[in-house]
């Protein structure tokens, strides 16, 4: 079973396994202080994802890269956005999509997926299955991402859905660890949005 799932690694360099293993371990705490609704989800969600940037520069998979790059940028965004207050009130609390950021949403998953079409045509990299469905993950996050920055509920669902569709996509490609994070991801994006949830509950009318 250990050969089964971590025979790739054999000939991986020492030195990209323990950055891989150092950002799943910021990846999962940014996911459980996104879960707390914690401040802390931005700064170890930057370190996670500058290493992964890193590492899937290394990799050659340009899709995920841009991801990954995007979060860099959209971690500061958030971290600045979910500190912000009004007379002593934080400004942007938990809450639903309004019907311009779901109209958004649309417009952001559109154009991702079109600028990493166009990416992975001019590298030529839509050679095996797991390009095309990296085109997909990649505009889900993107949403989910912009969405959390803004403590939208709904980004939940969307980080759900890429994840479920991430575990077996790194599995094939060989990242059996990554591949693991995104298994805990989703167990933790579950219970996200059940504790959002009851965030909002009282909210209902």
């Amino acid at each position: 079973m250990f050969e089964f799932l971590f025979a790739q690694y054999k000939n991986y360099p020492t030195h990209e396994i323990v950055l891989e293993l150092t950002a799943i371990l910021f990846g999962l705490l940014s996911v459980w202080y996104a879960k707390k609704d914690n401040i802390w989800v931005f700064p170890t969600g930057i370190i996670n994802t500058a290493i992964y940037t890193y590492l899937l520069w290394k990799w050659s998979l340009l899709g995920d890269m841009m991801i990954n790059f995007y979060y860099v940028v959209m971690s500061v965004y958030g971290w600045y956005h979910w500190t912000r207050k009004k007379d002593n009130v934080i400004a942007f609390p938990i809450s639903r999509m309004t019907l311009s950021e779901k109209k958004w949403s649309v417009v952001i998953f559109v154009l991702t997926v079109l600028f990493v079409i166009v990416v992975y045509t001019f590298f030529d990299k839509f050679t095996h299955w797991t390009s095309y469905v990296d085109t997909l993950v990649t505009g889900i996050f993107f949403v989910g991402m912009w969405l959390m920055a803004r403590r939208k509920i709904e980004s939940w669902i969307l980080w759900i859905v890429g994840d479920i569709i991430s575990i077996p996509m790194y599995f094939v490609k060989g990242y059996s660890f990554t591949s693991i994070q995104y298994l805990i991801f989703t167990v933790i994006a579950v219970y996200g949005y059940l504790e959002w949830k009851r965030v909002l509950q009282p909210k209902i009318v």
